[in-house]
């Protein structure tokens, strides 16, 4: 009876959910080519049902065919308390999108023959420096940063987001006792602090502060009248608010400008697009050539093994979106942003000259930003070529089996970007614990693994996406990897870890810690502990502005006093130190110092 009160309730609740969603708009049988009624329509529905969802306070859209924006509109509100309305005019934190300008200016100084993308960063930036382990590898060039290759580490938290930032060319002092986490060109891992130190460069070599130089460079140009690269955010009656769990929060100052500092509007960003899809002008002025354009949509990372099929250019990601044939569209770049609780998402198909972009104010507008963006774009590509693109399928990959040897093969540990999953085998499947929660891999025909929830441990919910992924191991580059196969590309998800000898040290360091140095820090990283398991040493720790639960990376220890963290890609294989500061024993990871809570 308990099972069935429970499952009367969620029902009800569903009732009620839906209740308060409009009807979808019906879709006419064909969409007249040029005429975007129905784009517009139908993603005003689902914007104002994912905002109500997904308790997003307020969003803006712009679509662009070409050299005009066929839709701008504003959804919810950029001040709540005020009833003030978002608008296409409304400000918002770009986040990583910056990254796309910074790219831009970056290439527009290699065009005047100032910067040559493929020399040693030192050339234009002579104070850098950092450690490495990797005795035979090359130089950090700009190239290796805007395609996230550098082997830097991927941030320094310490003042990423705080009161009152230092200025973000203390950075390059900071890095001087950090160590790389890979030889360059060996991994795709997202680095912040890469593009950070960039933009430091930038400033060298153009003689003037970054914002001053994005500002001349292109936002003028390009007539971004309401944009601006800056530490804080936006303060002008143009701005957003920013909200988590729909109550207003404090958006605090970003150290790191070049990497997510851009205050702008979805119409200014129009203006971004338009360019792009004008070959590089705007009106009557070459921003940057057309060859340089299509060099930085051109995939840089083809010859890295480890990235397997996954694609970047020159500052934008490149490959599939959700439902998209790019066989039909031709190539899909884009970037998306995040900030503590903005998020944004940029999305052009070159070919076609078509582009969205989305601006939300909200912490949980992550998945909504991306959804709708993806559709717009989906749509507006059919109403503009008459081409339908396909449906999904209605069911996962059919099931197959695998033998007891195959399955016990997957067993184990593995560091992945969602943190430690542990994989034990059951008597026809596997079991794999991630961030808490128990997921089921069972074998596909094709003889993949998909995931599988079940609610309650009885009925099979849709995990979206990932119905259709399915998952497999492989040893590349003289690494045992966990790959996806994800809307026909393999993606490369997290390695295998295998346990190796703790030293004592390290042991008795195991217990609760606490950051010392935090200040005026935003809380990033919190409740952090150090543990041994299974002959592994695991970190465990909670991120509460950006996940809800506890995640968890193994370390593997170096020496008495270095260890690095376990896997390849972001915040992988970097190095935590052992330190003394005034005689206490702390560790240090990403500029913060951790201090061993007392039993």
């Amino acid at each position: 009876m308990p099972i069935f009160r429970n499952l009367l309730a969620i029902a009800l609740l569903l009732i009620f959910a839906l209740a308060g969603c409009s009807t979808m708009p019906k879709r006419p049988d064909t969409l007249v080519r040029g005429d975007y009624g129905y784009t517009k329509e139908y993603v005003s529905w689902l914007i104002r049902k994912e905002m109500k969802q997904q308790d997003v306070t307020g969003l803006s859209i712009a679509l662009v065919d070409d050299q005009r924006v066929v839709w701008a509109q504003g959804f919810g509100y950029a001040d709540e308390a005020n009833k003030i309305s978002a608008t296409p005019e409304t400000v918002y934190r770009a986040g990583s999108i910056s990254k796309l300008l910074t790219a831009t200016a970056v290439m527009q100084l290699a065009e005047q023959g100032k910067m040559d993308i493929d020399k040693p960063l030192k050339t234009y930036l002579p104070e850098f420096s950092i450690k490495s382990r990797f005795t035979d590898a090359g130089p950090i060039t700009p190239r290796s940063i805007m395609t996230h290759h550098s082997g830097l580490p991927s941030e320094l938290l310490k003042g990423m987001w705080t009161k009152s930032p230092e200025p973000f060319e203390n950075d390059v002092k900071l890095l001087k006792n950090e160590y790389v986490a890979y030889p360059p060109n060996y991994v795709f891992s997202y680095s912040n602090i890469a593009v950070t130190i960039l933009g430091h460069a930038l400033e060298k070599v153009s003689g003037h502060d970054f914002s001053t130089q994005l500002t001349a460079s292109l936002l003028q140009p390009l007539g971004m009248s309401h944009s601006k690269f800056d530490m804080a955010p936006d303060h002008t009656p143009l701005a957003a608010k920013a909200y988590r769990n729909g109550k207003e929060a404090d958006e605090l100052p970003l150290g790191i400008v070049p990497a997510g500092g851009l205050n702008s509007t979805v119409l200014d960003l129009s203006r971004f697009m338009e360019m792009v899809f004008a070959g590089g002008k705007s009106g009557e002025r070459q921003i940057i050539k057309p060859e340089t354009l299509a060099e930085m949509l051109h995939p840089q990372n083809a010859d890295v093994p480890l990235d397997l099929d996954f694609r970047i250019g020159l500052g934008w990601f490149l490959g599939n979106l959700d439902g998209m044939d790019t066989k039909k569209t031709g190539p899909v770049a884009q970037h998306d942003g995040a900030t503590l609780y903005h998020r944004s998402q940029l999305i052009v198909l070159p070919e076609q000259k078509l582009g969205v972009v989305v601006l939300a104010n909200s912490a949980t507008a992550g998945d909504v930003v991306s959804k709708v963006a993806t559709e717009a774009l989906k749509l507006a590509f059919e109403t503009k070529s008459g081409i339908r693109q396909p449906e999904k399928p209605q069911s996962a990959v059919e099931e197959g089996s695998l033998s007891q040897e195959a399955l016990q093969a997957y067993e184990g540990r593995y560091a992945t970007i969602a943190g430690v999953v542990n994989v034990t085998k059951k008597s026809d499947y596997l079991r794999a614990e991630i961030m808490d929660t128990a997921l089921r891999l069972v074998p596909r025909a094709d003889g993949l693994l998909r995931l599988q929830y079940k609610l309650l441990g009885l009925f099979p919910i849709s995990l979206g996406q990932v119905d259709y992924d399915g998952f497999s191991v492989a040893r590349v580059a003289g690494r045992d990897i966990v790959k996806v196969r994800s809307q026909g590309r393999e993606l490369l998800l997290g390695e295998r870890i295998k346990p190796v000898p703790i030293p004592g040290k390290w042991l008795r360091r195991t217990g609760e810690y606490e950051i010392s140095n935090r200040g005026d820090d935003a809380v990033l990283i919190d409740n952090v502990r150090l543990r041994q398991d299974n002959g592994m040493l695991i970190v465990d720790y909670a991120m509460p502005l950006f996940a809800d639960g506890r995640m968890s990376i193994a370390i593997v220890p170096l020496s008495d006093t270095e260890a690095l963290t376990y896997g390849l890609g972001r915040g992988m294989g970097e190095t935590i130190r052992v330190v003394t500061v005034g005689g206490e024993e702390l560790l240090q990871y990403s500029g913060y110092l951790l201090k061993k809570r007392q039993k």
